[in-house]
């Protein structure tokens, strides 16, 4: 197991090269490490399916690729080239589709594995880490850092969440705020704490500056 897991860090690796958008193998790696330690911390799940889970829970990301459809395929053709058991290509797929914040919409996790992933990919969104790659990610699609004539958008659909009109500074109101508070493990919510507390401290200083306060 620890070949194919070697083999597909190498895979991801390739394919997130050149990604700019706060998606790039770093952001992979810290996932990786997110869920293995929250894994330790819990003492539960399948060590193997959550690693796999983590390292590939990008590569059918409809933002990195043409299409949604595109992106299932290539994981498929991935994982399916390994040689594993269906049941197991199964459950990593399923933790992979789980992860998601698709504009904030209620996912109904079957595993714990499927929680520890997604809360892994969840902390890597907020604290230092999630405001640095919220304003590489709005940079990239044309975003501006802050527009208030904008109002925070409570209610969408993945379209909308995709591709409405919205701003950097936004984007902690529609999704990196809520995150603390949907974490599925204790161990996950410990480590959300502080780093939501450092969102909260960045954004009365970014409002302080945007004013033209001391």
């Amino acid at each position: 197991m620890n070949e194919i897991i070697k083999k597909t860090e190498e895979f991801v690796r390739g394919v997130l090269e050149n990604e700019a958008t706060g998606h790039d193998w770093y952001h992979i790696e810290r996932v990786w490490k997110n869920a293995l330690l929250i894994q330790q911390k819990e003492g539960a799940g399948n060590l193997f399916v959550i690693e796999m889970a983590a390292l590939l829970h990008d590569i059918p990301d409809e933002k990195l690729n043409t299409s949604e459809e595109a992106g299932r395929r290539k994981l498929n053709e991935y994982i399916n080239s390994l040689g594993l058991p269906s049941a197991v290509v199964s459950h990593i797929v399923d933790c992979i589709e789980s992860v998601s914040f698709k504009g904030g919409r209620a996912t109904n996790l079957k595993s714990i594995e499927a929680k520890i992933v997604q809360d892994a990919d969840r902390l890597d969104a907020i604290g230092a880490i999630g405001v640095a790659r919220t304003f590489a990610f709005g940079g990239k699609k044309g975003q501006p850092l802050y527009d208030p004539e904008i109002e925070v958008r409570t209610q969408m659909t993945n379209e909308e969440y995709r591709t409405g009109k919205s701003s950097s500074v936004h984007h902690f109101y529609e999704k990196l705020l809520k995150l603390k508070d949907l974490m599925n493990t204790d161990a996950a919510r410990q480590i959300a704490e502080q780093r939501h507390e450092f969102m909260d401290d960045f954004l009365k200083q970014f409002y302080r500056e945007w004013n033209g306060q001391a």
